[in-house]
């Protein structure tokens, strides 16, 4: 059984061109994508991004370089037979895949070319696309109104809402429910009639450099468009024309990627012209409109010159600060002079108790010599005692006391 979910949504992208080789080279340069082989038929060369292909080349057999987007459906006979009845044409018929999936190719009332695709495979909810997955698919017609109605009723999509462009008349985008497909506009002269596929990239400056240098030809933009997200018009070496498509998020992070500095870098930012502050992984013509010409980065340059300046004057001749830088001069003196009262005072401390202690030696001395002392006025003492004990003697031996004396050992004897 067919799958439903798959109904209205664009499924796969086919890139008619004269040469497979060089457009899968330019578009892995330009967009990233790698050239993959199919497994049933390696003639078939796929283009794969992150998730897996996208899309792939096959040959042109005469018609001009073009990218052919496939739409999905529910029943393929049934919107073919329903094409038919408001005016459309098939261009090839069905074709089944050994999956069991089939497709083939119409033409709307206006001479737009564009797929059908029957998926035997349910391919699920509806997801954000991812950088390298197409993101917006847009009709250029000869009546955008009348082409709507004919979408409309093969695939069931909505018109979410018309932009005024002014002399470019009315912009309609369309979708399904709350998720917008691409828009539709009428253009009476140029192109043909054709669906233009816009892939999602990160940022399309970036791409518009990378088209550029790898062969192709840049033809509108970098532009922003309405709601603020960026796209860029391109047309490849062998002539197909594509598109990219940025998000205003993405591009407002790439901006401020560019204009971020490096710290060890902003003095030379103030001194050096802003262009030779480059990054040396990107081409110098790359940086150089951002760094020359940031929005906010004036602003925030001034404010780190200034930050010091203020600071500044205060260091040099603060008018309150001046007293607390002669405090120092004030209290090194009393610093100095304190240990020099301190210092007599632990002189002095042992010359008192040098003196308290020497009265104890001293005094055994002073003792000694106070005993010295009564020994020799003892002796002295003595020697006046014997003096008057001879002079008492004397007196005796003249008053005849000695003779008692003498007589009396005379008796012992």
């Amino acid at each position: 059984m067919a799958d439903q979910s798959v109904r209205g949504r664009f499924v796969w992208h086919e890139l008619v061109t004269p040469d497979a080789n060089a457009a899968h080279a330019f578009y892995g340069k330009a967009i990233g994508w790698k050239p993959q082989p199919w497994e049933e038929d390696a003639s078939y060369v796929m283009f794969a991004a992150q998730r897996g292909p996208i899309g792939a080349t096959v040959a042109g057999n005469g018609s001009a370089p073009h990218w052919l987007p496939y739409i999905g459906t529910g029943d393929i006979d049934a919107t073919i037979e329903l094409a038919r009845q408001k005016g459309g044409s098939v261009l090839k018929d069905v074709d089944t895949l050994s999956s069991g999936s089939r497709h083939a190719v119409l033409q709307d009332p206006y001479g737009a070319k564009f797929g059908v695709y029957e998926s035997a495979e349910d391919y699920g909810k509806i997801t954000p696309p991812q950088p390298g997955e197409h993101s917006w698919h847009e009709l250029i017609s000869t009546d955008h109104e009348g082409a709507f109605d004919f979408y409309s009723a093969l695939f069931g999509w909505e018109n979410m809402v018309e932009h005024d462009m002014g002399p470019m008349g009315k912009y309609l985008i369309y979708g399904v429910g709350d998720v917008p497909f691409g828009g539709m506009m009428t253009l009476k002269t140029g192109p043909s009639p054709n669906w233009l596929s816009y892939v999602h990239v990160k940022d399309v400056n970036q791409t518009a450099k990378k088209v550029k240098s790898a062969g192709g030809q840049v033809i509108n933009g970098p532009m922003e468009v309405p709601g603020g997200d960026w796209i860029v018009q391109a047309i490849d070496p062998q002539g197909a024309m594509f598109a990219a498509h940025a998000t205003a998020a993405n591009m407002k992070k790439s901006e401020k990627k560019e204009k971020k500095v490096k710290p060890e870098q902003l003095k030379l930012d103030t001194e050096t012209p802003p262009s030779a502050v480059q990054d040396p992984e990107t081409p110098a013509e790359e940086q150089a409109p951002p760094v020359e010409t940031p929005p906010a980065a004036p602003a925030e340059k001034p404010a780190r010159k200034r930050a010091p300046a203020k600071k500044a004057p205060p260091k040099e001749a603060p008018p309150a600060e001046a007293p607390a830088e002669e405090a120092p001069a004030k209290q090194a003196p009393a610093k100095k002079k304190s240990p020099a009262k301190k210092a007599p005072a632990k002189k002095k401390a042992p010359a008192k108790k040098a003196p308290g202690k020497a009265p104890k030696k001293g005094g055994k001395k002073k003792s000694s010599k106070k005993s010295a002392g009564k020994t020799a006025g003892s002796k002295k003492t003595a020697a006046k005692k014997a003096s008057k004990k001879k002079a008492a003697a004397k007196s005796k031996t003249r008053s005849g006391g000695k003779k008692k004396a003498a007589k009396k050992p005379r008796k012992g004897k």
